[in-house]
């Protein structure tokens, strides 16, 4: 079926002659205003026809667009390797990649949904005192004159204008400002006196200065004289003015927000009262961060059986001849310890003393002038290193990063804000106690409190709560409704940011967008996949264009239109192989439409291991939303950990166990989330994690570096007879560092030419011709290949080449068995897709030996895997077991789950409501637990429903 012509008169975006990377001169009829996946082997071309050539000339198009003098300011793109495209719309992108790193970035300020809140508590928020707990009010002159008529009739009473309010200083030519002003007497920290000539205060400590404005007594008569000096005091006073009666008690009145009781008072609330990026919200301890970086005893000294000799207080390590060694063996003479007493022995006042420093001098006896001493003051370790966290260098700062621990801040407790923002409440809560419930909770609080507001709040409140409600639903709608809004955006998975900005989309309801994605359903659930389809569904029901590069089963057969790029990966891909929609692309013979109707599949193990029977148990787990959980992990065997998207797989696996592990086995600084108890630790010998963190940001990076493989190969060119007769080391081999590089292009292998108003052109260096060394290095030669061919070879020409050189055979082969046969070892890390980064990051980790008793963990390792790249990966990941070794996998891969031998399902739900184990044992066993999601799936895979 034809998709009908729109309002651009297109009904195709047409792309002729797609060369892009590995593209084949691909011509390709795109339908608009539908849903179309873009789907293939890993590597085969996917990313480089939808990002490389569709976004990428929609980006320079709009470029075009700007007049030449604003785009000698904005830098240009470069034209995509393609012929034409026709057709095309203003383009979105929606990557994975394009995660915040910013602390500041959070759920609520992407979405908005914080910006919205801010304004709402600005305008229809109520105040209390935060030294009373009482509400704040604010008066007119006229409400404040009647209330003085009312309480101090016939009464004397004296108008003071507050001017300082407990602020230190001098204040010499305040005095003589008021006394210009006409006035005689102020009130200076509760007691009146008459004004002099010089008059001054203590400048050190902290005062309260009043101007005595009217001394009167109240009659209905004088109400004029009243007002007059009201008014005057309150223009003094900046709206604010204080009543001191015969008895000598102060009343406190303002035309802004006072607590009558304590005289407190607010400035009128703004949006950026509430911004913690900004410097009137923010809490001043931590500036907004909500954590505060601490220097602790526990990280000083990390092992107290250690002794100060050998190496006990980690900043100064070992001993060596220095003068803070020679400081503290006088110090710590008194307590009757010495350097090679162990910590642990010490009297409580002499680590302290160590640690925090003493007023008392210290005499060191003079090496060079024997029978003298030298007098010196000893500071203490921690003050030392704090002093150095103000005022050291930036190499100082990165040193001290292993001395610090993140603390909640004391002062804001984590909610980000000053005491005085979060005294501004709406239905008894605190913006930031609303930005710290997750989702779920915080759209049941706004589904009643209109009617719980008042009719002034309701009035002003009406527009932004319909607005806040809205955005909470996308949330809800793609399943991150356990997120909470002060999360920050760093520390969200790439699918997770990816569908807040996806959220974020559907909120702006334009028409008319080609919107391009990165597989959306990384990281999340099956039962939550239908919701994610239905969002992207409503972004195409609005007249939109919804491209997906994607592998997930439900997406395609969802979709309104699928494109399959192949046959292989690499070189042997970028080819269009199948297309159609999803009726007719089923009784196609392409591997992923086998896979789809069922020729091809994982097949499920017909046993399950037993594994050594040896677990190691985790007891008591409770960081974040983790109910004191206890988890065994049985070794010998593939696990899966499973569970909804957020549930509590990564704080249990990666911020529990793993770290806890890391510290056993690595000494890593970091702590890991609180728990009770960890037992079998020495049932294993090490832990090795592979997470999704990217290989390299520059060309310079490659997979030959990054598996160390290339520091194997520059030493074999080393030790050839040509190198040794030359005398080249391994440096010479390194297009990194000068020798035997090619310095015209500095080993890039191409030059970057900068063009005034048109994109920077990469050409080939003239001098090696992009072969990166010069013509000396190049004369070395193994096999009859120089080190650049070397580079130039794909993992299959490799594991040939080096047959024979078993320390670099056994890491190519490991590239090959993770289905990386086709790129070459020089691949720049930028051009490698997020699936190819992540298996060369995997390899490297397996090319290392096994002990055979070794926990590997990997968080979902499917990610950017099509069906045949997973079955690879499964094989791989099995050899491993065989050998012994234990593999854990967090996971929402269903082919992964079912071939696993044991199974961890969390939940029951995301958020606050998970949190907890739902099911544990084989997948037949999980597939039969009822209230486990991952179980309801598993019993339809498992063809057992």
């Amino acid at each position: 079926m034809q998709p009908p012509k729109d309002l651009t008169g297109f009904s195709h975006i047409e792309v002729l002659g797609a060369r892009e990377h590995n593209l084949k001169n691909i011509d390709v009829q795109i339908p608009r205003n539908q849903l179309v996946v873009i789907t293939g082997i890993s590597g085969s071309g996917k990313s480089s026809l939808a990002f490389d050539t569709i976004y990428a000339e929609g980006q320079r198009r709009y470029m075009e667009s700007f007049s030449a003098y604003a785009r000698s300011f904005l830098g240009n793109m470069e034209r995509p390797d393609v012929d034409k495209i026709e057709g095309l719309s203003p383009v979105i992108s929606i990557e994975q990649k394009t995660t915040s790193k910013n602390p500041r970035s959070t759920v609520g300020t992407t979405t908005e949904i914080y910006d919205f809140l801010r304004l709402l508590f600005a305008r229809a928020s109520e105040a209390f005192s935060y030294l009373s707990g009482e509400k704040m009010v604010k008066q007119s002159v006229d409400q404040i004159i009647n209330t003085l008529l009312q309480q101090f009739q016939g009464g004397k009473v004296q108008l003071l204008a507050p001017v300082v309010k407990g602020r230190k200083g001098h204040y010499r030519e305040l005095f003589v400002q008021i006394a210009k002003w006409g006035y005689t007497k102020v009130r200076v920290d509760g007691e009146i006196v008459e004004l002099e000539p010089k008059m001054q205060v203590d400048r050190f400590k902290v005062h309260d200065i009043e101007i005595v404005v009217d001394r009167l007594v109240v009659k209905e008569d004088d109400r004029f004289r009243i007002s007059q000096s009201l008014q005057t005091a309150m223009n003094l006073g900046k709206g604010q003015v204080f009543i001191l009666d015969e008895k000598e008690k102060l009343h406190y009145f303002s035309q802004t927000l006072m607590d009558p009781k304590t005289g407190l008072s607010y400035d009128e609330p703004a949006p950026n009262t509430f911004s913690f990026n900004s410097p009137y919200g923010a809490c001043p301890s931590c500036n907004g961060l909500g954590q505060i970086e601490e220097i602790t005893e526990e990280s000083v000294i990390p092992d107290p059986e250690l002794s100060i000799i050998r190496g006990a207080i980690a900043p100064i390590g070992e001993y060596r001849d220095l003068w803070i060694f020679k400081q503290l063996e006088v110090l710590l003479k008194p307590y009757q310890v010495g350097l090679s007493t162990p910590i642990a022995k010490f009297p409580r006042k002499a680590v302290e003393m160590m640690l925090y420093g003493t007023d008392e001098p210290v005499p060191v006896p003079s090496k060079k002038y024997v029978g003298t001493e030298w007098t010196t003051k000893y500071d203490g370790i921690i003050h030392f290193l704090k002093r150095q966290q103000e005022s050291g260098s930036e190499k100082t700062q990165d040193w001290l990063k292993d001395f610090l621990e993140v603390k909640t801040c004391p002062d804001c407790h984590g909610y980000r804000l000053k005491k005085e923002a979060l005294c501004f409440k709406i239905d008894g809560k605190h913006i930031g106690e609303l930005a710290q419930m997750d989702i779920l909770d915080l759209e049941n609080w706004f589904e009643g409190l209109f009617l719980r507001l008042s009719d002034r709040q309701q009035q002003i409140g009406v527009e932004v709560l319909k607005e806040i409600q809205k955005r909470i639903g996308f949330l809800t709608q793609i399943g991150l409704n356990y997120l909470t809004l002060d999360r920050p955006m760093k520390s969200l998975s790439g699918g997770e940011a990816q569908r807040i900005r996806l959220a974020t989309q559907i909120g702006t309801q334009l028409v008319g967008v080609l919107y391009i994605m990165d597989e959306p359903s990384i990281g999340l659930h099956q039962r939550d996949n239908e919701k994610l389809i239905h969002a992207l569904k409503d972004l195409r029901d609005l007249g939109n264009s919804v491209l997906v590069v994607e592998h997930d089963k439900d997406m395609m057969l969802e979709s309104d239109y699928l494109l399959d790029i192949g046959p292989g990966a690499g070189r042997h891909g970028g080819h269009i192989v199948g297309q159609g929609t999803p009726a007719e692309f089923l009784k196609l013979q392409t591997p992923t439409a086998q896979y789809l109707n069922g020729q091809l599949a994982i097949e499920i193990p017909e046993k399950r291991r037993k594994g050594t029977d040896k677990v190691i148990k985790l007891i008591g787990a409770s960081g974040n939303n983790l109910k004191h959980v206890t988890v065994s992990i049985p070794l010998g065997k593939m696990i899966s950990v499973t569970g909804v998207s957020g549930s509590g797989k990564s704080t249990l696996i990666h911020d529990t166990l793993v770290l806890k592990l890391k510290q056993h086995f690595d000494r890593t600084k970091r702590d890991p989330k609180d728990f009770k108890g960890i037992e079998g630790l020495e049932l294993i010998d090490k832990v090795i994690e592979v997470d999704q963190s990217p290989i390299g940001r520059t060309p310079r990076s490659n997979p030959a570096t990054y598996t160390n493989m290339y520091s194997d190969i520059r030493t074999l060119y080393c030790e050839l007879p040509e190198s040794k007769i030359r005398g080249y080391k391994a440096g010479r081999f390194s297009f990194n560092v000068k020798g035997g590089r090619c310095e015209s292009c500095e080993g890039a292998g191409r030059k970057k030419i900068e063009m005034e108003f048109l994109p920077d052109v990469l050409v080939e260096c003239e001098s090696c011709k992009g072969k990166r060394f010069n013509r000396e290095t190049l004369e070395v030669r193994f096999k009859g290949k120089s080190i650049s061919d070397v580079l130039d070879m794909t993992v299959e020409q490799a594991l040939e080449f080096f047959e024979h050189q078993p320390k670099i055979y056994r890491k190519v082969k490991t590239l090959l068995e993770v289905g990386l046969g086709y790129i070459t070892l020089g691949q720049h890390a930028t051009t490698l897709s997020g699936g190819e980064a992540q298996r060369v990051k995997l390899a490297e980790e397996l090319s290392k030996k096994d002990t055979g008793k070794t926990l590997y963990v990997l968080d979902e390792p499917t990610t950017g895997l099509h069906f045949q790249d997973v079955k690879l990966l499964l094989e791989v990941l099995q050899k491993l077991v065989d050998r012994g070794n234990t593999v854990l996998i967090i996971e929402h891969n269903l082919d992964v789950i079912k071939v696993s031998d044991h199974v961890i399902d969390l939940g029951p739900e995301g958020g606050l409501a998970g949190g907890q184990i739902v099911a544990e044992g084989t997948p037949e066993e999980v597939a039969k637990v009822k209230k486990s999601h991952t179980g309801r799936f598993l019993l339809k895979e498992l063809n057992l429903a």
